[in-house]
């Protein structure tokens, strides 16, 4: 049940009957035409603003299409009220028996509540933390891990097909320096003196990579040349690295559908393909590239490249793909590997960076339209910093890194569900502080406690009504009669509730999935202002002492919330807490 998307077809209805009455109209675009909440919860429980949006295609004044269009929804049986305001706006109040509705809806449900076709199966590939498999991830792969994840969950929950992925970067110059360290790690085992020397890996993780080196080839590597041992010491170090991120990422919940390689490109004719793809698109020359802004000219060394012309489709500068020497740009098998994900069907690609990938997001997008010819879309989600900070100091490196806090060491402190959580408590493209004792404080001022103890009052009041012998499944809540009158609090909760569907679809359209924890924390307010006015006034607490029928009504309102937050939480990956300690 989405009661926002159903009083919205019937406005459409309204408004079609209308048409066909003459009265507008025919062939108005209603794309834009909403339901939500209103700015004012005075003025009613929704709002509609189709008068004002299709005033200026039907050529009529948008007053008079809003006082045609409220008398007919006023003969809505859910509808107490229909009332126009300002230049054409309207407030719509509902009746009683739809959030009866609702609660009985979500208590039917479960946890499926809210969730929406709106994809209608759309495949999408939502590719995440990527990390070059160097070492062990650092806060922030932690913050793009939980984004992505989060959000991947967000867009199967709104009935997208949903492939989570992770790109290996281990094509690169990079995993050469892996060996190198790991190497010395190696000889570390066999008893001699590592040279870590400048540009080398520090951290302690490569102790056990080395020892695991000896074990496989006792010391048989370490009178030969640095070419006969690069490869194989290359490929055991990044399986090891990868064994080790796969265990950080399960230590946050994160599991993904597909681990691809970039190395996989390489000698097999992909990034070859790609490149033909966008040559017989007639968008692959050769040139020379205008100096980069701010450089002098003498600076500047001219020389001709393989470009691809990505100004076509909306970059700054047409871009390298292959270097004067023949060898490939660093952009070249990026183009080739979401030319895979074209291949491989995807509608939709959204890629999860670092806020270091700012400069990086036009040359991709322009690659995919050209590539897909406008057909697949390609969303570029940016991951701002995290700043860490424990008893009112910034927290401290990783001496097992080396040179960074690690998300082994965030999530041994904090738990994954806080921080899960607390990385969805701000925009993805906003910086964040991770204050470990804040985020483990017990108090409003805390998002993810607040949030959880909200789900666990729930569960305390049914453990206090099972106690006392009454049957308080949700089956049973489902059939309750909630025909009394309702108090003030009690529809602000159950208003709350029943905004979740609407929610979902929107953090969806935008890939947001912060809105989802933002959501959460105003529900959670609700049921625990609704909790604290059964302080003062009896009849608002959900267990009415020796009346089971009278508590049943009360708890089911309270077990809807419940429900909805269960549902909130594990979009976000967290799992609910039903007593706090």
């Amino acid at each position: 049940m989405n009661l926002f998307s159903d009083i919205r077809a019937a406005v459409i209805a309204a408004l079609d009957q209308m048409v066909s009455e003459g009265t507008l109209p025919a062939g108005l675009d209603y794309a834009n035409v909403a339901v939500e909440p209103p700015r004012d919860a005075l003025h009613g429980d929704m709002a509609t603003n189709a008068a004002m949006v299709l005033a200026k295609p039907a050529q009529a004044k948008p007053r008079d299409i809003a006082e045609a269009l409220a008398t007919k929804l006023g003969e809505d049986a859910r509808i107490s009220t229909a009332d126009v305001a300002g230049p054409g706006f309207i407030n719509l109040r509902l009746v009683p028996s739809v959030w009866a509705d609702v609660t009985r809806a979500v208590l039917t449900s479960g946890t499926d509540y809210g969730r929406s076709d709106l994809g209608r199966g759309v495949k999408v590939n939502v590719e995440y933390v990527s990390a070059n498999p160097t070492g062990p991830m650092h806060v922030g792969h932690t913050r793009g891990a939980v984004f992505g994840d989060a959000l991947a969950s967000l867009l199967d929950f709104a009935g997208y097909d949903v492939t989570r992925e992770y790109y290996i970067n281990d094509g690169g110059a990079q995993v050469d320096v892996l060996a190198r360290s790991a190497y010395e790690r190696y000889r570390e085992a066999c008893g001699l003196e590592p040279e870590i020397r400048e540009g080398l890996y520090p951290g302690d993780y490569l102790i056990p990579v080395g020892e695991a080196l000896k074990a496989k080839y006792g010391e048989s590597l370490l009178d030969k040349p640095e070419e006969d041992w690069l490869s194989d010491v290359r490929e055991f170090a990044t399986e090891k690295m990868m064994d080790m991120i796969r265990e950080d990422l399960a230590l946050l919940g994160v599991k993904m559908d597909v681990f691809y390689s970039e190395k996989s490109l390489y000698g097999t004719g992909q990034i070859e393909a790609a490149l033909k793809r966008l040559e017989d698109l007639g968008l692959i020359y050769e040139g020379v590239l205008e100096p980069p802004k701010g450089k002098l000219p003498e600076d500047w060394e001219e020389r001709e490249q393989t470009l691809f012309k990505s100004t076509d489709y909306g970059d700054d500068v047409d871009r390298p793909v292959k270097k004067s020497d023949g060898s490939w740009t660093y952009f070249a098998p990026d183009i080739a590997y979401h030319w895979t994900k074209i291949e491989r069907g995807f509608d939709l690609l959204i890629d999860v960076f670092g806020a270091d990938h700012g400069g990086y997001v036009k040359r991709m997008k322009a690659a995919v339209a050209a590539l897909s010819e406008n057909k697949v879309t390609l969303d570029i989600k940016l991951i701002q910093l995290v700043k860490l900070f424990k008893n009112g100091e910034p927290f401290k490196m990783s001496k097992r890194a080396g040179t960074f806090v690690t998300l082994r060491d965030v999530v041994e402190q904090a738990g994954a569900g806080v921080t899960r959580f607390h990385m969805l408590t701000r925009k993805n493209d906003a910086p964040l502080d991770f204050d470990f004792d804040k985020v483990l404080e017990q108090s409003k001022d805390n998002p993810v406690f607040y949030v959880q103890y909200a789900h666990a009052r729930v569960c305390s009041v049914l453990r206090k009504a099972a106690e006392a012998g009454w049957d308080m499944s949700d089956a049973r809540l489902a059939t309750v009669s909630l025909s009394g009158e309702w108090h003030e609090a009690e529809l602000t909760l159950v208003k709350k509730i029943a905004e979740f569907p609407r929610l979902v679809e929107i953090a969806a359209r935008a890939n947001e999935p912060h809105r989802v924890a933002f959501y959460l924390y105003d529900l959670a307010s609700d049921l625990h202002s609704l909790w604290n006015r059964g302080n003062d006034d009896l009849s608002l607490r959900f267990l009415q002492e020796g009346d089971e029928d009278a508590s049943a009504a009360k708890i089911a309102l309270a077990r809807a919330c419940a429900v909805v937050i269960s549902a909130g939480l594990a979009i976000l990956g967290v799992t609910p807490a039903e007593e706090m300690r």
